[in-house]
């Protein structure tokens, strides 16, 4: 029956377009599953006694888990946006600009203002020396390298202490993270943070007088106060059940021999864990008033199961949704990968047939340049030479452009060497300088001063920015406009646009233009271009892609990456 059903819900037509489909399919797993979990909810009405505390204790627990792992988001959030902030600082200035004291005094005042909760900044240089310092306390020139955390930063490049008592006797924690400057030498920036926002976020979860609820780390030290357990910085006496995230339940006796129900939440980025306790007796007191309630609780367990519902089939459709993209994207891969395999077949048989009459011409004009050279009878003996030499200029030529060919259907192994890719953009451009001067066109260059050189194929990465950008020349009418820009897009990878405000394409034009022979240059056009340039940018590990609006003009963008050379060495 469950069977039919699922089956009937999630159904769904392969044509309807896709946002309507997942809809469809959202609204079919919600309508399937308030069937499945509100016709069990109503038949628990009619259970005993007994079954009535069963599930009293596990919707307690339920409430406990909500609870506890609200608030431990909320101190996760305080803690990663207090971490962060000094993340920004650190990487927002410098080691001089911070080591000024006028400078890090300013920025502790904004801190305080706009943050709260920061009770001083600190810079430390290498040596463990803090060279700056702003806040309540004389900490100037204090000497850290001998302390835990400092070798531990140093490690991890962040570091979030346990609570500590400061100089005036109220809790604090540590925040500190590594910076390295332009020598490459490690610095620091610390700050201290109390804890008193703990308290309000504890306080918020509105614990009833007869329950408790703290941190504590994970050498069972409380973090912050407890009624039941003592003050900051005494031991807790049970252990943590677990020190994997999530939340955990478990009943122990109280220093006074009540049985209480303690909830374990462990934060992921630090060791600490939010402990919420709370007396078993509170519970059979709801226990008895159970069925003078059952009203509120059927709506309480109605708005939690919309709330399940709702974020299961959310994650579900989701999910779905995920892999149908992910299935088209390795279809499509697939499909560039047949027609770079049939583009490779016919260049490989172009490549051969070509070969063979140029070797003949090339043998019988290398034997008439011979003959003349040993003839000194013979007249013109000069000019000749000259036109022979044309003629095996241009087999060399010949020879250079079926060895690319072949090159593409074998897949030759890329020669890699280190490039400047800006020279590299500027010597093609050299090549079209007269065809852009006669027809008036403005070529742009907007090329990044501090582009890294990567490792690549100067031969081949010359070929794919002269097809692109004579695209661009045919794209274009006189007087048009093309702009070439490189940039550093991240610590691997090098980018470069060519854009033009020619003709553009289609929608339809656009998802053909990798094709081989596919070309809107029906009078000369080949439709080998920029399939070739596909093959070449991924055999050298890139990535190409186009944006074009009609008659507004078209973006080309390739992606390379800057260590091929290294990654190959590695391997």
């Amino acid at each position: 029956m469950v069977r039919k059903l699922w089956h009937h819900f999630t159904a769904y037509d392969e044509n309807i377009a896709s946002p309507a489909r997942y809809k469809l399919l959202k609204r079919n797993i919600i309508i399937l599953m308030y069937l499945v979990t509100f016709i069990p909810l109503l038949s628990m009405a009619s259970i005993n006694f007994f079954q009535y505390k069963t599930s009293l204790k596990k919707e307690i627990i339920s409430s406990l888990r909500l609870m506890s792992n609200k608030a431990a988001h909320s101190i996760s959030l305080y803690l990663e946006e207090r971490l962060s902030s000094i993340r920004a600082l650190a990487a927002s200035y410098s080691y001089q600009q911070l080591s000024d004291q006028e400078v890090l005094n300013g920025l502790y005042q904004i801190f305080t203002k706009e943050f709260g909760g920061f009770v001083d900044l600190g810079v430390i240089n290498r040596d463990g020396i803090q060279v700056a310092y702003a806040g309540p306390y004389e900490l100037l020139g204090k000497k850290y390298s001998d302390q835990k955390w400092f070798n531990e930063v140093s490690i991890r490049s962040v570091y979030i202490s346990d609570v500590f008592m400061g100089h005036r006797g109220f809790p604090h924690i540590a925040i500190a993270v590594q910076q390295f400057d332009s020598k490459g030498q490690a610095w620091f920036l610390r700050a201290t943070i109390d804890t008193r926002k703990f308290d309000e976020i504890i306080t918020s979860m509105g614990i009833l007088p007869e329950g408790d609820a703290f941190l504590i780390n994970r050498g069972n030290v409380l973090q912050t106060h407890s009624k039941l357990f003592g003050g900051v910085l005494e031991r807790y006496p049970f252990s943590i059940p677990s020190s994997a995230p999530g939340t955990y339940f478990l009943e122990e006796k109280d220093t006074q021999g009540h049985t209480v129900w303690i909830s374990y939440t462990n934060l992921q980025q630090n060791a600490y864990s939010l402990v919420i306790v709370k007396p078993q007796s509170i519970f059979l007191k709801s226990w008895h008033v159970l069925q003078k309630e059952m009203f509120i609780a059927f709506l309480i367990g109605t708005i939690i199961i919309i709330i399940a519902v709702m974020k299961t089939s959310n994650y579900l459709v989701n999910q779905i949704k995920a892999a149908d993209q992910k299935r088209e994207s390795a279809f499509r891969e697939l499909e560039n990968s047949q027609k770079l395999s049939s583009i490779g077949r016919l260049a490989a048989g172009v490549a051969h047939e070509i070969n063979n009459p140029m070797a003949i011409i090339d043998q019988k004009s290398g034997l008439m340049k011979d003959l003349i050279e040993f003839d000194t009878t013979f007249k013109g003996k000069d000019k000749f030479l000259k036109q022979i030499d044309s003629i095996l200029q241009s087999v060399e030529r010949c020879k250079k452009i079926t060895h690319r060919l072949l090159g593409f259907a074998r897949r030759m192994e890329v020669m890699y060497e280190k490039l400047d890719l800006n020279e590299i953009i500027v010597e093609v451009l050299g090549f079209l300088e007269k065809d852009a001067l006669h027809r008036g066109i403005n070529l742009e260059l907007k090329l990044a001063e501090d582009l890294p050189k990567i490792s690549s194929d100067i031969g081949q990465l010359q070929q794919v920015f002269l097809n692109i950008i004579t695209n661009s020349f045919a794209a274009v009418e006189d007087g048009g406009n093309i702009i070439v820009t490189s940039w550093k897009k991240n610590n691997e990878v090098v980018a470069v646009s060519i854009e033009d405000d020619g003709c553009g394409m289609s929608k339809e034009t656009l998802a053909h233009i990798f094709e081989p022979f596919f070309t809107t240059n029906k009078d000369y056009g080949t439709g080998l271009g920029l399939p070739i340039t596909y093959g070449i940018i991924d055999k050298l590990g890139g990535k190409i892609e186009v944006t074009s609006v009609e008659n507004e003009g078209t973006v080309f963008a390739v992606e390379l990456k800057i260590n091929n050379l290294e990654n190959k060495e590695k391997q």
